[in-house]
């Protein structure tokens, strides 16, 4: 059974975040796909998000605000390729609703969630970008320490599901 420790990306385009979770996999799934929670877990404070819209089926349109404590906004538009309840979602900003291209891309997201003997969940978040150069600014932005913050949050809300 692979352990938090040994996941790694698959290739050069790709970075990943992985934790061991004390929640199930259908309370991090539920934490996922429940907008009214979103606020609570999707951006590292001081930053929160605001689901306007989660069409939970492939294809379907993703719309997720994020408001900086300065007042920044930043929009992150989408589609669901791949739902599986308690077990996976897959989706990217590669395109808009309707498979309309979007030709600033940053990523595709393909987050799973694997059960443990112990009870626990492997939580696994796979990034792929578009070129070296995406995931290069990605991971500048600061990926491995926003998501690690984001997967805490997520994993706190996720325990009282």
């Amino acid at each position: 059974m692979a352990t938090a420790a040994d996941i790694a990306p698959r290739n050069d385009r790709e970075l990943v975040s992985a934790f061991l979770m004390e929640a199930t996999p259908d309370q991090l799934f539920k934490a996922w796909t429940t907008p009214a929670l979103y606020p609570e877990w999707f951006c590292p404070k001081p930053w929160r998000a605001e689901v306007t819209r989660m069409d939970l089926r492939p294809g379907g349109g993703s719309e997720i605000m994020m408001y900086g404590p300065d007042g920044e906004t930043h929009p992150n538009s989408g589609v669901y390729l791949e739902i599986e309840p308690g077990k996976k979602l897959v989706f990217t900003d590669a395109y808009a609703e309707g498979w309309v291209p979007n030709p600033d891309s940053m990523m595709t997201a393909v987050i799973t969630f694997e059960p443990q003997a112990d009870g626990k969940t492997l939580y696994v978040a796979r990034v792929g970008h578009p070129t070296v150069e995406k995931k290069t600014q990605h991971e500048t932005m600061g990926f491995h320490d926003g998501w690690g913050v984001v997967a805490q949050q997520l994993e706190a809300v996720a325990r009282t599901l």
